[in-house]
């Protein structure tokens, strides 16, 4: 099953609760939270109070609140996201020295565990921790902005990444996000991906957010 995970990065904040309902209502149950630090990645996005605020509509809806830190020390922060609602978290294994403590801590709390990595990154820094994760995330644009393009070599890399996860009969999402749009979005899931992360392909643009996510799930059908 194909997931279309909306990231609410390109999201209108002056009316984040209506801009994402509309994305639940046109049929998606995944919400993705890219958290930037202005370290780890040269941009600034929120914090939990983002997602305590959108925790009362994921209640309601049951949409899964899917975090993505993109921050330094991200081991700081992961009761934080917790206690505000995040149902899954990812971190990035470059600020991660001590990763196997990162996931089980973040299990603990009561999340899936997800893990993700750089473009310029080798998936062989994954090895280790991919039998313990519930996600793993190909990042096909080099992160800390929104509406960049998809970089054309992610798609070996999805392939890669779907023969690893296969090997060890893992059950986790293979998560893509970076430049996904319905354009490029058969390419991505014939490569392996199951959950494709949108955020400009779905809140921008001239059409509707539910024209952009129908397009989307003309694909994935």
């Amino acid at each position: 099953m194909i997931k279309l995970a909306p990231s609410i990065l390109a999201a209108n904040f002056a009316r984040l609760e209506s801009h994402v309902r509309e994305a639940i209502s046109a049929g998606v149950d995944w919400l993705h939270v890219d958290v930037m630090d202005g370290h780890f990645v040269p941009n600034i996005s929120f914090g939990p109070l983002v997602v305590a605020a959108l925790r009362p509509l994921s209640v309601e809806t049951g949409a899964i609140l899917d975090v993505h830190l993109m921050v330094e020390h991200p081991d700081n922060f992961l009761e934080d996201f917790a206690r505000a609602g995040a149902n899954s978290i990812t971190v990035q294994v470059e600020t991660c020295p001590h990763l196997h403590r990162t996931i089980q801590h973040i299990k603990e709390l009561g999340c899936k565990a997800g893990v993700t990595l750089n473009p310029a990154t080798s998936l062989t820094a994954l090895e280790e921790i991919l039998p313990q994760v519930d996600l793993a995330l190909v990042m096909s644009v080099n992160p800390g902005f929104g509406g960049q393009s998809y970089i054309p070599s992610s798609t070996d890399k999805i392939k890669r990444l779907r023969k690893m996860l296969d090997s060890i009969n893992s059950k986790a999402w293979l998560q893509v996000e970076g430049g996904v749009k319905p354009e490029n979005a058969k390419e991505v899931i014939n490569a392996g991906a199951t959950v494709l992360v949108a955020g400009s392909a779905v809140f921008g643009g001239k059409l509707s957010v539910a024209e952009n996510i129908a397009a989307f799930h003309r694909v994935i059908k």
